[in-house]
């Protein structure tokens, strides 16, 4: 059995920033009298991501939408924002148990995504433990594995179709999670058992496999099954749909969680012989992310606070309602032990940034 050939980080860097970074933002929560979970207005937002999901779903089921072709594929559309809404700014939080200060409610919230294609263990094996631990370490953090067909990291193989990546790469990211809802879970699961990871989780492969598999049964059938019995469109039609719902949700998500963390401005790190990182756990999240679009509200309340990827690495138990507030202490930490704080100031900035790289890595 393989097991996860984890690497340890240095135990001090920076002289204390992270000590008094932490002592910085307990001040902040303190002062103001703030929880550091989630408020009403998150859980107002809930409603309204699970509501942009499930109720075009229910009108292309009902055949409402099939007044019109052009009403049909915008319900899936709309179906498909809804499922990067519910990923960033709903099950995202609870699963880094930040949504709520009851566990309960965290575990409630974020089985949502079981019902949108997804599978809350295999996420916090992938998410939680080895992205977050061990952001753009290659071996460790899969956001930067992604097969043959793509380069992120400067360590990774390199083949002679990545100098195009830089193209083809907008058409990989709309695959995302059409992978999730098919196959990928199945592989995550064996691959995860082998390394030791789902005890972690405290299920069995058997049990998972099982868990998952009932999942899967329910979301295909009221996503795919349904809307071709009932919505009065043409089952090819309904495929199209579908089809759009993940080419949104794939780009959309894969923009996001991306443009954070592959960028020329990004460190990359190897560990040493003896799987060691020279710096310590925070400062290795300053060198490996940046943020985008901190003035953007309308950005920040629709990806739940993801483009300050920066106080979302440095502190996920934090709810993301939070983080316009604790940026602004984060950043002036880092300057006074002078550490970077990166930070591009739009969107369209950013996505330029992330495609330098992918020509870089495909180059170079």
């Amino acid at each position: 059995m393989s097991k996860l050939n984890i690497v340890r980080f240095a135990p001090k860097n920076g002289e204390g920033f992270y000590d008094t970074l932490k002592k910085n933002i307990d001040e902040f929560f303190k002062e103001n009298n703030l929880a550091p979970t989630g408020n009403s207005a998150l859980r107002w937002k809930t409603v309204a991501m699970l509501a942009l999901f499930f109720v075009p779903n229910i009108l292309i089921i009902t055949g409402v939408g099939a007044a019109s072709l052009w009403l049909f594929f915008g319900l899936w559309f709309l179906m498909g924002l809804g499922m990067v809404g519910i990923g960033c700014s709903v099950h995202h939080d609870s699963n880094h148990g930040s949504y709520s200060s009851k566990k309960i409610v965290n575990k409630i919230v974020g089985d949502v995504v079981n019902l949108v294609g997804g599978y809350d263990v295999t996420w916090r094996i992938q998410h939680n433990i080895l992205h977050h631990t061990y952001t753009n370490i290659e071996g460790l953090d899969e956001d930067i594995e992604v097969g043959g067909l793509m380069r992120f990291s400067p360590h990774a193989k390199k083949h002679p179709l990545h100098r195009y990546q830089h193209i083809y790469a907008w058409f990989l990211y709309c695959l995302l999670t059409l992978q999730w809802v098919t196959y990928k879970d199945y592989r995550l699961l064996f691959q995860y058992d082998k390394k030791g990871l789902l005890k972690k989780e405290n299920i069995t492969l058997k049990s998972a496999l099982i868990e998952l598999s009932i999942y899967k049964v329910i979301y295909f059938g009221y996503v795919l099954v349904l809307p071709i019995i009932f919505s009065g469109m043409p089952w090819q039609s309904v495929l199209a749909g579908f089809m759009i719902l993940h080419f949104t949700a794939g780009l959309g998500l894969s923009c996001i969680f991306q443009l954070a963390h592959v960028l020329e401005s990004s460190e990359f790190p190897l560990p040493t012989d003896d799987r060691k990182i020279q710096n310590s756990w925070a400062i290795h999240q300053l060198l490996n992310t940046a943020n985008f679009s901190p003035r953007s509200r309308i950005m920040y309340w629709f990806i739940g606070g993801l483009n300050y990827q920066v106080e979302h690495h440095l502190f996920p138990h934090i709810s993301h309602v939070h983080y316009p507030q604790i940026a602004k202490i984060v950043k002036s930490t880092a300057q006074q032990y002078g550490l970077p704080y990166q930070e591009m100031p739009n969107f369209v900035i950013a996505l330029v940034e992330h495609g330098k790289m992918l020509r870089k890595m495909g180059r170079e």
